[in-house]
């Protein structure tokens, strides 16, 4: 009488411990479609307010704003000293009776704002902590409704999405139509978190496709790279004297550490793991944050540039006032 072979079973590794599973990588939720990111009745109280309201505007032309260009209509800007070539029409003579030299007078014309709304689309932003939305979701959210009031009070607006290049980008447009198609690119596969991020090196491809002097706004979460190279990569945009709106989305989950006595971290864009007591580290990775971010923020604010810490726990419409420049934004944590 033969004896059957012993039934195989394929061994599985024992499961993880309780606090092991809490810290795993998360499964982010599906990123919505098209007009799903808006909500028009939410927008409703910012709808009738001018762009950068703590700059000068003319108010009632809605939609239009002081551009930093010459012209011979507009505001008064200054004199400038006359040579050939300039016209002869726009000699102050008055000013050539006090001085016997020729000046012209110079205006500020008015124009619609160009807005640049610049996303960070890297494996970081996919991260997301129990009852809180997910980064990029948040950050998509917030360009959404940016770009919806812009286009309704006249401007323009164009998208940029990157997360190691430049991986999407809309040009400046001011239509319905417009404002469509960068919801349809806002949620197409391409803006789905993934990837590595090179912040600076996409900020310096984006200046080459930005023509339009105007606003930028960069939304990311600002992480993995040094402050110092990040802010010197808007030099190009300084130098052509764009206004810069820096949005820091971050968890709050990602300030601190878990309280587990043992935990696995997995790099969302490498996909690398790493297990270690957070209790051994969590003094010294609070304080790198803190300081990363406080680097950041004094940073920008010598280079003249707003800053702005948002967290996922709050209501997205605090990135709308902030835009707006309703509140001076003095972050404590930072």
């Amino acid at each position: 009488m033969s004896i059957p072979p012993p039934t195989l079973r394929k061994t599985q590794p024992p499961p993880l411990p309780p606090y092991l599973k809490a810290v795993e990588k998360p499964v982010p939720p599906p990123m919505p479609t098209g007009k799903k990111f808006l909500n028009e009745e939410e927008l409703a109280r910012f709808q009738n307010l001018i762009a950068f309201a703590k700059n000068t505007v003319e108010a009632r032309f809605a939609g239009r704003h002081k551009s930093h260009d010459f012209g011979t209509g507009g505001e008064f800007a200054e004199h400038k000293q006359y040579h050939p070539g300039l016209p002869v029409n726009a000699i102050d003579w008055h000013v050539y009776a006090r001085t016997k030299r020729l000046f012209i007078r110079t205006y500020d014309e008015l124009t619609d704002l160009a807005v640049h709304l610049v996303t960070d689309v890297s494996g970081s932003m996919s991260f997301v902590s129990g009852g809180n939305e997910m980064k990029a979701l948040r950050s998509a959210r917030i360009a959404a409704s940016l770009a919806h009031l812009m286009i309704r009070q006249g401007d323009k607006v164009s998208l940029t999405m990157f997360a190691d290049e430049i991986i999407d980008h809309l040009p400046c447009g001011g239509t319905s139509r417009h404002l469509q198609r960068m919801l349809m690119h806002l949620a197409t596969p391409t803006s789905r978190p993934h990837g590595k991020t090179k912040i600076a090196d996409s900020l310096r491809e984006a200046a080459l496709l930005t023509k339009r002097r105007g606003r930028l706004v960069v939304l990311s979460d600002f992480l993995g790279e040094d402050p110092a190279e990040i802010l010197e990569a808007l030099s190009p945009f300084l130098h052509r004297r764009f206004e810069i709106l820096l949005l820091q989305i971050s968890d709050p989950e990602e300030r601190t550490l878990p309280n587990a006595p043992l935990a696995r971290f997995i790099d969302l864009e490498t996909n690398e793991e790493l297990e270690i007591e957070p209790e051994e580290i969590r003094e010294n990775f609070e304080q790198t944050v803190r300081e990363r971010t406080a680097a950041l923020k004094t940073g920008a604010m010598r280079r003249r540039v707003d800053f702005a810490r948002l967290g996922t726990d709050a209501p997205y419409l605090d990135a709308i006032e902030a835009y707006l420049g309703f509140r001076n934004w003095t972050d404590s944590d930072s």
